[in-house]
């Protein structure tokens, strides 16, 4: 319940449509809004101009009776001085609600006229209770407790004491985070409220407050505490009973609503900081990715280059042993001639004398110069 305007938008809707239409067409339909008030739209084509408007609201009675017993006389009193100039109440209303109204706007020439009545008959609902509210109030005397149930699930109390009315609302939670998110709320909510003139005087308290010494244990067991709005008579005067009765109604519906919005403002962060730190970290491992490669390339030029060495250290070991060939080859050259088994006939038979040759001498190549 994202709207808590005390007017009914899909009502506004239709009949925005029906008066808009080029041509008179047959309207029945049925729509329920905030859970629990219902409407019946009815129009045929025969009669285009009058338009049966029903309506059914839980009643505000301790009991939660039933609301086809109809509204009491003061409410449709009420209903007349506020629709008297393009609405009739019907009496007996439909089966199955509370009120009926038949709606005629052909009395209004301007469409600036007509629009303003549509939103008016759209505050339908919160004209009912609210009369039901001061109804139920006036038959307090000038004090007294109730216990009203306008949601089954969230009843509320209300007293009524000579200088002002408290509303008292009992707040129950099934999570622990919504029930640590509201403590919060109402604790704001109490702070910002003393520091307004005209609002009405907000308190919170885990304990019940005196006005409810006497209702049942079960009632009051809670785990959310209790607030308290002390109403004064201006807030109760004239067009504000309507607007006051209505927050009232709907104000554990509000905290609700509030509760939801910011759990999901709350996930809505944690999501953005997750995806935060998620590319955060993708990013630090593209960089480890990237420092890795660059450090598997030096590795890898670093082998390659060692590899160089040992290939160059291998060619030279083996140009040495080749010049070590060549040179072994060129000393043999220069070596005598050796005759094998000579030196051995030499031992045996020293008859034989074998002469040494002389060393060779070197030849130089000179040429003398002869004088011309």
């Amino acid at each position: 319940m994202a709207f808590f305007s005390s007017g009914s938008r899909a009502l506004v809707e239709i009949l925005t449509r029906m008066q808009s239409a080029e041509r008179p067409m047959p309207v029945d339909h049925t729509f329920f809004e905030f859970g629990s008030i219902r409407y019946h739209v009815e129009a045929s084509a025969s009669d285009p101009e009058n338009v049966y408007l029903s309506i059914a609201t839980p009643s505000l009675s301790h009991e939660a009776s039933s609301s086809s017993s109809g509204l009491p006389e003061a409410t449709l009193q009420e209903t007349r001085k506020a629709y008297h100039r393009f609405a009739e109440v019907v009496e007996p209303p439909r089966e199955g609600y509370v009120l009926t109204l038949k709606l005629n706007f052909s009395g209004l020439n301007r469409p600036k006229d007509r629009v303003k009545a549509i939103n008016q008959v759209s505050l339908l609902q919160s004209v009912v209770l609210s009369s039901q509210l001061r109804d139920m109030l006036g038959s307090l005397g000038p004090s007294g407790t109730m216990r009203l149930v306008y949601n089954q699930r969230d009843p509320f109390f209300v007293s009524k004491t000579a200088e002002r009315i408290n509303a008292v609302f009992p707040m129950r939670f099934r999570d622990d985070t919504d029930l640590a998110i509201a403590t919060s709320f109402f604790q704001e909510l109490r702070e910002l409220g003393s520091s307004f003139a005209r609002a009405p005087e907000c308190s919170w308290s885990p304990i019940p407050p005196p006005e409810l010494r006497g209702e049942y244990v079960h009632r009051l067991t809670t785990n959310g505490g209790f607030v308290s709005f002390g109403v004064l008579s201006r807030h109760v005067r004239g067009k504000r009973a309507a607007k006051t009765a209505w927050i009232l109604l709907n104000f554990q519906a509000y905290v609700k609503y509030h509760i939801k919005c910011t759990r999901r403002h709350i996930q809505s962060r944690m999501r953005e900081r997750l995806e935060a730190l998620t590319e955060v970290i993708h990013d630090a491992r593209l960089r480890g990715n990237d420092d890795k490669r660059k450090s598997q390339a030096v590795a890898k030029k670093r082998r390659n280059n060692k590899r160089r060495l040992i290939s160059f250290a291998k060619a030279s070991k083996r140009l040495q042993k080749g010049f070590r060939a060549v040179l072994d080859k060129i000393k043999r050259l220069r070596l005598r001639i050796r005759v094998r088994g000579l030196d051995r006939l030499r031992r045996q038979c020293r008859c034989f004398a074998v002469p040494k040759l002389p060393p060779r001498r070197k030849e130089h190549g000179y040429h003398k110069l002869t004088e011309q």
